[in-house]
């Protein structure tokens, strides 16, 4: 089946398959938040992005081929819910932002802007994005003679950035953060596949930056 990253609570697994690593997307929770498992092709080796809700299901998908790391986006509860649980039956290490770490249970290792992930043979480079939460983070994977991709947690969506709550200097902040961190030096092409909802490209995206700064959220 074609990938559209098109899912929601109880509703099958989106599976895509990029050059070097596999990416199942799965919806959980009351919010309907997204967990992402990447594997790598050439080893098998798992991580998982956003261990939100739901261990059971999340420990289902990862099944026998074991969890290496978890990664947290950043600090709202409804993004590590379930990483307690999923790290005690794993043993998987797990990464957060420092500046979020500290709200994180768990929490093995931090990770700033421009450190690097492995899983297995793939690497994915940290961007570290202010304003959502002081410790946000994206994960960029650029695959092999590829396109790139972007896991943004709640710092980007289809349609603009992530909540600042009406605060201007963090609205202020993500946006400034997105555009020269993101858009400024990604190609349009770039897919990303955010905390919640849908997927989308920055080029789908991209024409709408102006609008969102002069909205201010």
């Amino acid at each position: 089946m074609t990938y559209t990253g098109d899912v929601s609570r109880g509703s099958a697994p989106a599976v895509r398959e990029l050059n070097g690593l596999t990416v199942t997307k799965v919806s959980v929770g009351e919010t309907d938040n997204n967990a992402y498992l990447l594997r790598c092709t050439s080893d098998g080796s798992q991580l998982l992005i956003d261990a939100a809700n739901d261990a059971r299901t999340l420990l289902d998908l990862i099944g026998d081929a074991g969890l290496s790391t978890v990664v947290t986006t950043h600090r709202h509860w409804d993004h590590h819910g379930a990483l307690a649980e999923i790290v005690k039956a794993t043993g998987a290490r797990s990464i957060a932002g420092a500046d979020d770490a500290a709200e994180i249970p768990v929490v093995t290792e931090t990770v700033t802007d421009g450190d690097t992930i492995t899983v297995g043979d793939c690497t994915l480079e940290v961007i570290h994005v202010v304003g959502h939460t002081p410790g946000s983070i994206v994960l960029l994977y650029r695959e092999p003679d590829g396109i790139a991709h972007l896991w943004t947690g709640d710092s980007l969506f289809p349609g603009g950035v992530g909540n600042t709550r009406g605060d201007k200097k963090n609205f202020a902040s993500l946006i400034n953060d997105v555009q020269t961190k993101l858009f400024d030096r990604l190609p349009d092409d770039t897919w990303f596949y955010p905390g919640h909802g849908k997927d989308s490209t920055l080029g789908t995206e991209r024409p709408s930056l102006p609008e969102w700064h002069a909205r201010g959220w």
